[in-house]
């Protein structure tokens, strides 16, 4: 029996990773720091991946074959700088550890696409340089470096999915999509900045097939996982007005970019369409059905509120 065990499995990813495991025919351990509603065949375990002895109980308890390692301190406004990174690169790394120990064959983590030197336009996996300019992508970096060292010294079998820009259900509603979506369904103005960065946009159900796929594979290292299409920033928020009659609400530059924003970020796909991953989504259709989304969410919330 193959056992799964994924952090973050409450998170934005994890959500949609775990039906796909159960399909696969895994035994799934999910853990949150709170408790989740049960779903069918799904082992939920409430632990604090910050404290070791927690941890370590409960990879002695399940002893996973496999581990699905998604959980991040992902604060908006903050992760990018805090102090939080260090914490979990240790936990990550006892984490690991643990896992070797309990005789565990097969790890998945996620990485970023801040790891890369944001000099470059296409970010390939084997020859764009590794400079993070941020604590977030420095401690992502630093991490993975270790977890390739330990892996190739211990025989544990690992792949390191670097993250590009997703979107989709369940998205932090202040996330650039999701905020778009947001204001247009209220027939508020979207407020954003000139749009002309060239980025890369993938839906969350894509990243977690990706996930999954890279567990089932046995490449190694680290893989890249986005969609591989350029496209402006503007043009998904115009997408997402067209779709919903709102393109008279959209106010490009009417905030700042970033500092040090970097005009283009491409990823090279041909690692993981190797293992015979492909999006299901396209931009269009993934706007689309992250739009359905939040049109039922939103409803929701308002009649909660009455």
């Amino acid at each position: 029996m193959k056992k799964v065990l994924v952090t973050g499995g409450s998170g934005f990813i994890g959500r949609h990773c775990l039906p796909l495991l159960v399909a696969d025919g895994y035994e799934v351990h999910a853990v949150s720091i709170i408790p989740e509603d049960p779903l069918l065949h799904i082992h939920w375990h409430v632990v604090d991946l910050l404290n070791s002895r927690e941890v370590n109980k409960l990879v002695a308890e399940v002893k996973p074959t496999h581990l699905l390692h998604l959980s991040w301190y992902t604060v908006m406004g903050k992760y990018w700088t805090s102090l939080e990174n260090i914490r979990w690169v240790q936990a990550s790394l006892e984490l690991l550890r643990v896992f070797a120990a309990n005789n565990g064959k097969r790890i998945v983590m996620a990485g970023t696409c801040a790891e890369y030197d944001w000099n470059y336009e296409l970010y390939s996996e084997q020859t764009t340089p590794l400079k993070p300019s941020t604590l977030y992508g420095a401690c992502k970096h630093a991490l993975q470096v270790i977890v390739d060292a330990f892996c190739k010294q211990t025989g544990v079998s690992y792949a390191w999915g670097r993250i590009f820009f997703l979107y989709g259900p369940y998205e932090h509603p202040d996330r650039l999509v999701s905020s778009v979506i947001r204001s247009f369904l209220q027939g508020e103005p979207a407020r954003c900045s000139h749009g002309n960065q060239i980025r890369d946009f993938l839906h969350v159900e894509d990243v977690a097939y990706a996930f999954v796929a890279l567990l089932n594979s046995d490449i190694e290292g680290p893989v890249n996982i986005g969609q591989g299409t350029p496209v402006a920033i503007r043009e998904v928020v115009e997408i997402i007005g067209d779709q919903l009659h709102s393109k008279h609400l959209i106010q490009l530059g009417a905030l700042p970019a970033p500092p040090n924003d970097p005009p283009v970020l491409i990823a090279d796909t041909h690692r993981i369409q190797s293992i015979g991953w492909h999006p299901k989504y396209n931009l269009k259709t993934g706007l689309e059905q992250t739009i359905t989304w939040w049109k039922t969410n939103l409803i929701t919330a308002q009649r909660s509120q009455k």
